[in-house]
């Protein structure tokens, strides 16, 4: 199991249907298609978190680890988990047009290198292309030092379901994990 190093929580700043994950003017990673997931992309070298609601602020807790955290998924609707490199050691999370109201942990806490990140969602379908005064989605984004691989799925909603529904893992032509 691995030791936490450092956890925070703040509202960050959605807008057309996203917030980033970036260096400091550096690419991340190699593109990635939405469509190999759903909620996570990469475009021009950004990590792209990808939203139910088209502008407002989405909860997102940032959680540090040495090393490979246990899976805990009962709570989160979607799971799942890229390899994103660190040039400049200051790979955050941003929004798109709007700075964070409060600064969450830079997720390359070891400086530059390579890092694994867990990202976690509920609550996407909740107000879906709305712009909610209250927070609807919940994301939890794990860190930690690790050799770049394959982007992998965990755990994605179960197709034409309602919101609440238990999510399952689902065949995508990637890499498949069960829980």
């Amino acid at each position: 199991m691995s030791e936490e190093a450092e956890r925070a929580s703040a509202l960050v700043p959605v807008q057309y249907h996203q917030f980033d994950i970036s260096d400091e003017d550096t690419p991340t990673g190699p593109d990635l298609d939405r469509r190999h997931n759903g909620l996570v992309r990469v475009t021009d070298g950004v990590i792209v978190v990808m939203t139910g609601i088209h502008t407002g602020n989405v909860d997102v807790t940032v959680t540090l680890h040495l090393t490979e955290p246990a899976l805990t998924s009962d709570r989160w609707q979607e799971i799942v988990e890229i390899s994103a490199r660190s040039l400049a050691g200051e790979l955050m999370i941003r929004g798109v047009l709007d700075d964070l109201h409060e600064e969450l942990p830079i997720l390359s806490f070891q400086g530059p290198g390579e890092y694994r990140l867990r990202i976690h969602a509920r609550g996407r379908a909740t107000a879906v292309d709305c712009a909610p005064n209250e927070v609807t989605e919940w994301y939890l984004i794990q860190a930690w030092p690790s050799p770049a691989r394959e982007a992998t799925v965990l755990r994605q909603p179960v197709r034409n379901e309602a919101p609440s529904a238990v999510a399952t893992p689902i065949e995508t032509g990637v890499k498949k994990v069960s829980l």
